[in-house]
């Protein structure tokens, strides 16, 4: 078992950190400070996006949510996504699988 405080990590702005990874899953914690974003993207990956601590505003197409701590969005692999600091936030990022199809790091099996 490994276990994380989420809410005392020393998460740098701009620096992510990998908390683990796996062949099933990675999981990142991000700081995200008031007015950044993660400009609209998308993962090879299914995305579950924890609000650990701080306001956030999260769009996936025309829909726009504003939510803060407990606030878990779930995205579909290659479903476009943005995410918008409020206040200054930290998240836990979770992508499963890792790496999911078409991730350029998935390595193919032989034929």
């Amino acid at each position: 078992m490994e276990t994380w405080d989420t809410r005392a990590l020393a998460v740098e702005p701009h620096h992510p950190q990998v908390l683990g990874s796996d062949q099933e899953s990675r999981v990142i914690a991000i700081a995200l400070p008031a007015g950044e974003e993660l400009q609209e993207h998308q993962v090879h990956e299914r995305a579950l996006l924890f609000v650990v601590d701080g306001e956030v505003e999260v769009a996936q197409g025309e829909e726009v949510v504003t939510g803060s701590t407990g606030l878990l969005s779930v995205f579909a692999p290659a479903e476009r996504h943005r995410v918008k600091a409020l206040s200054d936030a930290r998240l836990v990022l979770v992508l499963a699988p890792w790496p999911g199809v078409g991730h350029p790091s998935r390595v193919s099996p032989p034929p």
